[in-house]
């Protein structure tokens, strides 16, 4: 690894804002599993990009330093990541009403193997035998938690997969875009983007459906979908794509435990063997990463 590598990786940070970006994941989930009989996907992430972007107008017109933040010429970059996101968080969204959430998210993790490809191809990250050592791992128990089976191949599964992809290539994006913009500028421009987009498939009366038993999740969409993106943005910015990533595994052990608890979704040895599989493989990578510091 080089030495301007090195400087730019702070594995504590990235365990932190990781942390962050785990727990909100994981709201925003059971916030749409909860939404999902009222509202369509496109109403339900209308409401996330315009909470969001009420939250980011506000502290703008609150702190006037932020306003030369939102000033960038990489629009077209901008514009590129949240058209690839929209469309990824569409099937992830819906993938999250048709199948199990710990199916789901462990379709999910298909995605570090496209982000590694994509971060050694595109970013000129080094894939060293730790980072890829964390993946396979990871991978390795994603799927004994999920022993894919008949069930895998359900047209859900598909879209989530499909999803999993896009995640990937906006994650690449988003790495592109901190290297000259603040997180500010990259939350503010999603939210932005995304709001008119999520509105033109949404029904023109859908606020009418409110009511006051559907206050909790919809609020808790407003916030987990800004916290979500604020942590995982900070934590690329802290570290390499490849050190981010792995740490995202533990959300299959996490939304089963989530699943099991809420909804009373099957949940055995599997699932704890699967977790300490990707925790070995975490904490492999982390202990080399640090070592490398």
């Amino acid at each position: 690894m080089t030495q301007r590598a090195a400087e730019n990786i702070d594995i504590g940070r990235v365990v932190v804002w990781m942390g962050g970006a785990l727990l909100s994941f994981s709201v925003m989930a059971v916030s749409i599993r909860a939404l999902a009989a009222t509202f369509s996907v496109f109403e339900i992430l209308a409401v996330r990009s315009a909470g969001g972007l009420i939250v980011l107008a506000a502290l703008a017109l609150m702190r006037p330093a932020l306003r030369p933040l939102l000033r960038t010429r990489r629009i077209g970059l901008h514009a590129l990541r949240n058209s690839v996101h929209f469309a990824a968080q569409h099937a992830w969204a819906l993938s999250i009403t048709l199948l199990p959430l710990g199916t789901a998210f462990a379709l999910e993790f298909t995605m570090p193997a496209w982000l590694a490809l994509f971060a050694t191809w595109l970013l000129g990250e080094r894939m060293t035998p730790s980072r890829t050592g964390a993946i396979a791992l990871g991978f390795l128990g994603a799927l004994v938690i999920l022993r894919p089976g008949l069930q895998s191949f359900q047209p859900a599964a598909l879209i989530m997969l499909a999803a999993a992809l896009g995640f990937a290539l906006a994650a690449i994006a988003v790495k592109k875009l901190i290297a000259t913009e603040t997180t500010f500028a990259i939350l503010f421009f999603m939210n932005a983007m995304q709001l008119p987009m999520n509105l033109a498939g949404s029904s023109a009366t859908f606020l009418g459906k409110i009511e006051p038993a559907n206050a909790l999740p919809l609020i808790g969409v407003a916030i987990a979908g800004l916290s979500s993106h604020y942590c995982l943005t900070n934590a690329l910015r802290a570290g390499d794509v490849t050190i981010v990533v792995p740490l995202d595994f533990l959300r299959i052990p996490l939304i089963a435990l989530i699943g099991w608890s809420l909804y009373g979704e099957p949940l055995d040895a599997f699932v704890f063997a699967g977790a300490a599989i990707i925790g070995a493989g975490i904490f492999w990578n982390l202990r080399a990463e640090a070592a490398r510091e």
